[in-house]
Formats: structure tokens, C-alpha cells, sequence
């Protein structure tokens, strides 16, 4: 028989093995088993007994609680950073896609932390969205997830360059949602706490199935020179212990009255009485992540603006480690 006849099933392994470039085991290639955590089409987001995907609303207070609050701005409101529309022209949030195993792989090249990046090429298309649109100049997030092989990539300060060859990125990484596998200790990611993004963006399709499984993503201004798990990077030069360090965990305080809001906010309040909300990024203080969507009523998640800082407390998480090198939650 003729090698032409072969072309399809070759053209698809080459793809496939252009996609282990990121240390993926080819043991965890393929769909796994959602259960009771999040899922992407299809995909689990990390397994269900992932530190993102684990209820925190019966743990200890953290005793530097007070402290971290008060450093954070007591008044400090709660903002939704993800929405529907524009705002100065680009979306509101950070966007994601989906791709399949047929996805051609594209070159990055790292113009800043490549050392702590993974290699590629990654398949993500030049047209992926980018957080803050084509012309913004801040985050610049990427993320792509295959569904296919259920594996996350995300980049970080993201530019196609001009040949539409290759993203020029800060830094990239990819992630095996199946695995609850940590970045290497001090070690950045798309994110400055060396995270993953993706699990924990508000997504619209949960709010509007009624509950959120997982963790909330959320930056406050100012960060202490530190890092607690799950977190594997910090990004500041404060020593103060007052102010909160990259993967400390946060929740609303359970008596807070959530009566009076409307549906979607009910939903996002509960996970974050029930999940909470980790912090992983040096920016506006409680601003909370999510991915833009045409269906956000914005008038709507604007009652999340009512709830403050004070209504929040520090969670001590370290009883549920298991392996401070992996996210697998006891």
C-alpha cells in the first residue's frame, strides 16, 4: 500500500507528540475522570481533591488574619474584574478557548522568565484572545486548553509577532488537568504566585448551573516577600508579616447575609464562603478574576461592590497538605 494512505494517521501522531513538548506523560493522555470537581468540556480542572477544587469553610481562622485584612484596606470593596462588553475597548476579563489534538503547535519565544517556563511549542492559535484585547499593554494573558488531551496552557505578556510565526511571552506554562502536579519551588507561572490561572476564573456556565466547585482567583496592591502553599512564587520585597503572602487562602465570613442579592451573586458569594479565594497576583486589591462573556448582566454583578474586605478572613490551609510539592488536598 501506498505511504499517502497513511498520511492522515501520521499527521495526527505528529501533532500529538508536538504536544508532549511539556513533559505531559504519554500515561495521562486522554479524558480522566471528572467527579465531583469542575470540568471543561469534558475535562476535569484538576482532580476533585485538588487544593482549587476543596471546600475551606470548616478550617481554622489563619492567626495573622486581622493583620492581612487591615493591610488590604478594611473598605476595600469586592470587584468583579470579568464581564460582559468592553471597557476602554477591550473585554472584560480574562478570556480562554478551546482547541483540540489537531491544533498546530506555535513557537514561543520567552523574553523574560524562559528559565522558569515551560518549553514549546504550545498549541495556541496567533487569533487566541488576549486579556485586555490586540492593542492592551498590561497582563496579557493567554490560555488555551485541549480538550482532547486535557492540558492547560497559559502565557503570560503574550504578543504575536508581526510574521505570525511564533508568541513572544514573558512566560508560559502548561499544566495536566488530570494531575495535581506543582510548579518546581520558586518557580513563576503565567501568574506571579506560580499558579494556574484557568481554575480559578468565573465562569458564566457555572454561575448559571447554580454552584461553583473551586476556588476564586484574587490580587490585593500590596504582597508580603513570600509564599505559602500551593502557591511556589512570590513577587515583592515587603518582609512585613502583616501583609498577605502569594497563595494565602481567603473566605467570606459564613454569617455574612447573603439574602437580597440577586441569583448570580448568591452563587458567587456561596463558593466564596465555601471555596474561597486564593491570592495570586500583585494588582487591584479584591479584584476578582473571570473569564468575559455576552451573558454577564454587569448591572447585576456590580452588587458584589456592596461586600468588603472586612467581611473576609485568612484561612489556615495546612492541615489539608499532603506533599508541599504537589496540590492534592487531604
Amino acid at each position: 500500500m501506498k505511504i499517502t494512505q497513511y498520511l492522515p494517521f501520521i499527521i495526527i501522531v505528529m501533532i500529538l507528540s508536538a504536544h508532549l513538548s511539556c513533559n505531559i506523560s504519554e500515561d495521562t493522555v486522554g479524558r480522566g475522570n471528572i467527579g465531583e470537581g469542575p470540568d471543561i468540556e469534558g475535562c476535569p480542572v484538576f482532580p476533585a481533591n485538588n487544593i482549587w477544587n476543596t471546600p475551606v469553610d470548616d478550617l481554622p481562622v489563619n492567626l495573622h488574619s486581622d493583620e492581612y485584612i487591615v493591610s488590604i484596606g478594611t473598605e476595600k470593596y469586592l470587584h468583579p474584574d470579568f464581564g460582559s462588553g468592553t471597557y476602554l475597548g477591550a473585554p472584560i476579563g480574562i478570556p480562554f478557548i478551546t482547541v483540540n489534538a489537531l491544533q498546530p503547535s506555535v513557537t514561543i519565544n520567552y523574553t523574560a522568565y524562559g528559565a522558569e517556563s515551560d518549553a514549546g511549542p504550545f498549541p495556541i492559535p496567533l487569533s487566541a484572545p488576549v486579556e485586555g484585547g490586540d492593542e492592551g499593554d498590561g497582563d496579557r494573558h493567554v490560555i488555551a486548553i485541549d480538550t482532547d488531551r486535557c492540558v492547560l496552557y497559559e502565557l503570560y505578556r503574550a504578543f504575536p509577532d508581526r510574521e505570525g510565526n511564533r508568541w513572544d511571552a514573558d512566560s508560559g506554562v502548561c499544566f495536566d488537568l488530570k494531575s495535581n502536579d506543582l510548579r518546581p519551588a520558586g518557580w513563576t507561572s503565567a501568574d506571579a504566585a506560580g499558579l494556574p490561572i484557568f481554575p480559578g476564573l468565573v465562569r458564566y456556565d457555572e454561575v448559571a448551573s447554580g454552584e461553583i466547585k473551586h476556588a476564586l482567583r484574587f490580587t490585593v496592591s500590596q504582597t508580603q516577600k513570600k509564599y505559602v502553599w500551593p502557591a511556589r512564587h512570590y513577587a515583592s520585597s515587603i518582609t512585613n508579616e502583616a501583609y498577605p503572602p502569594m497563595g494565602q487562602r481567603f473566605r467570606l465570613k459564613s454569617g455574612y447575609d447573603v439574602t437580597g442579592f440577586s441569583r448570580e451573586v448568591k452563587v458567587i458569594l456561596q463558593a466564596l464562603k465555601t471555596y474561597g479565594m486564593i491570592l495570586a497576583d500583585n494588582g487591584s486589591s479584591v479584584f476578582i478574576s473571570g473569564a468575559p462573556d455576552e451573558r454577564w448582566n454587569n448591572d447585576i454583578l456590580r452588587e458584589l461592590r456592596s461586600v468588603t474586605a472586612v467581611n473576609f478572613e485568612a484561612v489556615d490551609v495546612s492541615s489539608l497538605m499532603v506533599d508541599e510539592d504537589s496540590a492534592e488536598a487531604k
